[in-house]
């Protein structure tokens, strides 16, 4: 069937609109290939910047030059015409000498960003396009080495030579039907496909008027995209086949903004731009949107002050393959089609509907792609052969829904299917829906696009909208999440038995127009494009069943308001950033390597000694040190001294030694410390919530100990062989002593005691116990050897302060086995890297405290932190794969355990003595803190760094933390690498304007957050290893 067959139906005026209005002008385009385009600049104006960002500049030259030496070395690993090399980088200059380099090689690139793409895109991209090279940075190392091709790593490879001759351009055979790149579109129903462009693709939109924006030499182009978005094409490729110079945008909000202030030209998506004023920025002469609907205040507000263009086309037929520039205050549409290329609005038997007339948009000419990667068939169904040009060439089914205005512009209508494009990303509905009948109990589910938000809809009403929500997130990345839920008894059916999706939709508004607490909803032209459409296109409403009305949901939701869920006949909020925050996290510390950083108070020399060598912990250590050097002069003055008098110094520093470390003072101290109000000035509740190092007590009083032991040892000694009143026994067993507690101080060395921790633990309980027991004896036989005549051994005792302290001291060491109990332990696996094990004994501790369990009670003890839930009686520990004790009971999880003693405090009890707070776990760390935050007693922002979090920790883990801490920033290692912890907890405290910062991590980094944030002023708390 010939053209003119196919509009034989249309009036003759409509026949002629049809070609009018459809097709593009009929332009040359004067470069064949992109690089061809870049070189002719190279040539022209070599010495124009290229591209810049805040640190660098690169001349066209220069750039033209660091290509062909790449081009060259590509070649050298196979890369050669029809050859793919994935590109795995970041928005930095080296990025377009990558791009070039493989172009020049006769290769295609797959644009990944390193930073933001997902594991899965990342394999599948990598397996897919069967690159012959990943041309990534160092960086990224980790997430593409064992991939198999060749790594070539940028940053390594690129040639500084300023010499043309060493920089020799390959040949060049490229066409413009070769290939320019591969773009994987960002599906939900599974695997992403990629989308092969040509090079005439790309030069046909960017090397024509209007494409090419007024892009020239001198002026600056934005470069604010994500790299993998096909819109981003146009900024990287458009600015150097134009002459232009590409501006990157820094990661900090900082930079982006600067990085507007100073561009000529502005690529963006709606959502981008509409937290901007287009007062802020003066110098923009063109923004350019695309990649979802732009609502009508935008364009009206940035249309009064630059020449804004609305543009529309999905990656199958390049970027885009309409263009629009809005005048202000008239219909906001997609415009006509740009040059060499057609649109057709066609009903379901792909015949052109009367002009005005809804229909499906097919786009033709020079921008329809070469079809998807390795899938034939699905290019098939969407490319097919063009009628109305009858030149062999094709035409791509877009599924979009459009007509035409009488200006001959096009109105876009929405998505006559189930893919629709939230915040720039492709979505399809029936893959949402299929996420949601993962969750337990859904019979049916159904989702929606609706006024800009997605809706998920759920059969029967007693669903919990929550459990929708958590089974979709596991399957849907954040945007394919909805944020609103309808629960119903069942679905509105068609006459044919099939789901009514418009009386759906209609429920919806109904809803939200009803629920007296919300403001008006206005439906957009787009979500109400339904109610005019022809049978053809989509079936009207006849004997439609309408359900029963929407149930509520349970009201022990465990989820925090923000998104919203039909409850009755109000909304009700569900939180989608506890089911999106992992996904949204790149956004959340993008840049954060390139903020600002404050700067560090005080010199360098007198900062390191007030918070390095002469810590808190430290002074504390030092004073009770000093303290006894005074009590040692004061005793060489008056020569007051004897054994009896050096035992009852040691006495006095044991004492104080051992019950800093006792559960009951431990615990009473922070009771008291930490009761200070949130209200006292910052300068006294930063020093009292320091009460965690006590342990320099601890230290300060058993090193004096041991010297005075040493002493006594001494005195005890001399006095035995000038027959003075001290007895060999004594002295033997005192010898005895001081070879145990030798060995305790020896094995409790820092870096001994990492090395051979077990045997530390051993040692340190046999020779404590024993050591402890022997006290007793040295104690009676030195009290015997020094008992004044005509008082017996008992009136001696009663009336010694040495021995009411050593009797305090061993009952406060055996207080604890009093409360010795073997108790039921649930456990739940979490991985094969960690299990949960819940208590219930009738104890149910505070946030901050920790717990000692052991199954040989005198052999090992060992501390995790307890984690009680608010409103529940028990608790729980997290134990994470770090050793033999740890390992054997995750592969074996336990039934009981021993317990003894009560719970601790531990640092995160300061918690509530500040106002605002960023609180750092690293691994396991997130076990002492999740009690705080669990407990919501203050706000804070949350950052867990840990490799694979959810595969190690578990869904309900990680789940119960975000809804906890909806904006908690959680950092996947192993996918984006170790951070710069100091750069990214500085962010935190600055964005969420935190007075204070907790961490649990390892020591190493636990001391570099600690001592980043307090030479900055910022109060820092994080626990103590070496007390």
């Amino acid at each position: 069937m010939g053209s003119a067959d196919l509009l034989a139906h249309l009036s003759p005026a409509d026949q002629a609109l049809f070609w009018k209005y459809g097709q593009g002008a009929k332009v040359f385009v004067p470069f064949q290939t992109v690089h061809q385009a870049f070189e002719f600049h190279a040539r022209t104006n070599p010495n124009e910047i290229a591209v810049e960002d805040f640190e660098k500049q690169v001349t066209y030259a220069e750039l033209d030059r660091q290509a062909n030496c790449l081009a060259t070395r590509l070649r050298g690993s196979g890369v050669n015409l029809g050859s793919r090399v994935c590109l795995v980088v970041e928005r930095v200059p080296l990025i377009l000498t990558g791009i070039l380099g493989v172009l020049k090689a006769g290769a295609a690139y797959i644009p990944l960003d390193g930073n933001v793409v997902s594991d899965s895109t990342l394999k599948h991209a990598i397996k897919d396009s069967a690159p012959t090279v990943i041309l990534t940075l160092r960086k990224f190392q980790h997430r593409v080495e064992g991939s198999g091709p060749e790594i070539v790593y940028l940053d390594e490879v690129v040639c500084r030579s300023h010499n043309v001759d060493h920089c020799v351009k390959p040949r060049d055979f490229a066409s413009p039907r070769n290939s320019v790149y591969v773009i994987y579109t960002s599906g939900t129903t599974g695997t992403p496909k990629g989308v092969n462009v040509t090079h005439g693709n790309v030069t046909n939109l960017l090397c024509t008027s209007p494409g090419t924006l007024g892009m020239k030499a001198g002026i600056r182009v934005s470069q604010m995209l994500n790299i993998s978005f096909d819109f981003a094409a146009w900024e990287l490729l458009g600015s150097i086949v134009n002459g232009a110079t590409l501006c990157l945008r820094g990661k900090s909000s900082k930079e982006w903004k600067a990085t507007m202030r100073k561009v000529d030209i502005l690529f963006s998506t709606p959502s981008m731009l509409a937290p901007h004023n287009p007062a802020d920025y003066p110098n923009l002469k063109s923004v350019i949107v695309a990649g979802e609907a732009c609502p009508k205040y935008i364009a009206d507000a940035w249309g009064t002050r630059v020449n804004f263009y609305n543009g529309c086309g999905p990656t199958e037929v390049t970027i885009v393959n309409t263009l629009q520039l809005h005048v202000p205050g008239e219909i906001v549409t997609i415009g006509g089609p740009t040059p060499n290329n057609t649109v057709y609005i066609l009903d379901e038997n792909m015949r052109p509907v009367p002009i005005g007339e809804p229909g499906v948009m097919w786009g033709g000419g020079a921008c329809v792609t070469k079809g998807y990667l390795n899938l034939p068939d699905k290019t098939a169904e969407r490319y097919v052969p063009d009628p109305f040009a009858d030149d062999g060439s094709y035409m791509f089914n877009t599924g979009d829904l459009g007509r035409w205005h009488s200006n001959g512009s096009l109105i876009h209508l929405g998505r006559i299917d189930s893919q629709v494009k939230i915040k720039g990303f492709r979505v399809e509905l029936d893959g949402v829906s299929t996420a949601m009948e993962t969750a337990h109990g859904v019979k049916a589910a159904a989702a929606l696009l609706i006024d800009g938000e997605l809706w998920g809809f759920a059969t029967p009403g007693h669903l919990n909208p929550e459990d929708l929500k958590a089974a979709t997130s596991k399957i849907q990345p954040y945007y394919a999440v909805p944020t609103k839920y309808l629960i119903l008894d069942g679905f509105p059916e068609t006459a044919n038995g099939k789901t009514d999706k418009r009386i759906l939709r209609q429920m919806a508004i109904d809803s939200k127009t009803d629920e007296k607490d919300s403001k008006p909803v206005t439906t957009a032209p787009a979500a109400a494009a339904w109610i005019t459409l022809p049978p053809a296109i989509v079936s009207q409403p006849q004997n439609t069943r309408v359900p029963t009305l929407p149930h509520r949901a349970s009201d022990h939701s465990l989820v925090s308001t923000a998104a919203s869920t039909i409850v009755g006949s109000h909304i009700k909020e569900v939180d989608s950033s506890a089911s999106s925050a992992i996904e949204k996290q790149e956004y959340i510390w993008s840049g954060y390597e390139e903020d600002d950083q404050p700067q560090k108070t005080q010199g360098r020399v007198v900062r390191n000694l007030r918070h390095q060598v002469f810590s808190l912990y430290r002074r504390l250590f030092s004073v009770v040190f000093l303290v006894n050097v005074a009590l040692l002069i004061w005793v060489l003055v008056k020569k007051d001294y004897d054994a009896n008098r050096l035992g009852g110094i040691v006495v006095a520093n044991v004492f104080i030694g051992v019950l800093m470390r006792q559960e009951i003072v431990i615990n009473t101290l922070f009771t008291i410390f930490t009761a200070i109000p949130s209200s006292w000035p910052l300068v006294i509740r930063r020093v009292a919530a320091r009460i965690y190092t006590i342990g320099g007590i601890h230290s300060g009083a058993g090193v004096s100990a041991f010297l005075w032991l040493c002493a006594f040892t001494a005195q005890a000694t001399k006095e035995m062989i000038n027959k003075g009143k001290t007895s060999v026994r004594t002295v033997t067993v005192t010898y005895i002593i001081l070879a145990e507690i030798l060995g305790i101080l020896v094995f409790a060395f820092p870096a001994l005691r990492k090395k051979m921790h077990d045997t530390f633990e051993n040692t340190h309980r046999f020779l404590g116990w024993s050591a402890l027991a022997l006290v007793w004896v040295q104690f009676m036989f030195l009290t015997i050897d020094y008992m004044p005549e005509g008082q017996t051994l008992g009136q001696t005792l009663l009336k010694s302060p040495q021995f009411w302290l050593v009797v305090i001291l061993t009952c406060s060491i055996i207080w604890p086995w009093f409360r010795l109990r073997k108790v039921e332990v649930i456990p739940e696996v979490l991985s094969n890297h960690a299990v949960r094990l819940w208590f219930n004994y009738g104890v149910t501790p505070d946030a901050g405290t920790f717990v000692r369990v052991s199954d040989a009670p005198l052999k090992e003890w060992h501390g995790f932190a307890a984690i009680p839930i608010p409103g529940r009686t028990g608790y729980s520990i997290v134990v994470s794969r770090a050793g033999d004790w740890t390992s054997k009971h995750i592969n074996s999880p336990p039934t009981k355990l021993w317990v003894k003693g009560v719970p601790t405090y531990g640092v995160l009890k300061l918690v509530p003595m500040f106002r605002r707070m960023v609180v750092v776990a690293t691994g396991s760390g997130i076990g002492p803190c999740a009690p705080a935050i669990f407990e919501k007693r203050i706000p804070m922002r949350v950052l867990w760094t840990a490799p694979n979090v959810r595969e190690t920790f578990g869904d309900k883990l990680c789940d119960s933390i975000l809804e906890a801490n909806p904006e908690a920033v959680i950092y996947d290692t192993r996918k984006h690498g170790k951070p710069d912890m100091v750069k990214l907890v500085l962010r935190l405290v600055k964005e969420f304007d935190a007075e204070a910062v907790a961490i649990i991590s390892n020591e190493p980094l636990t001391q570099k957050v600690v001592y980043g944030m307090m030479s900055r002023g910022i109060p820092a708390f994080g626990a103590i290893w070496d007390s």
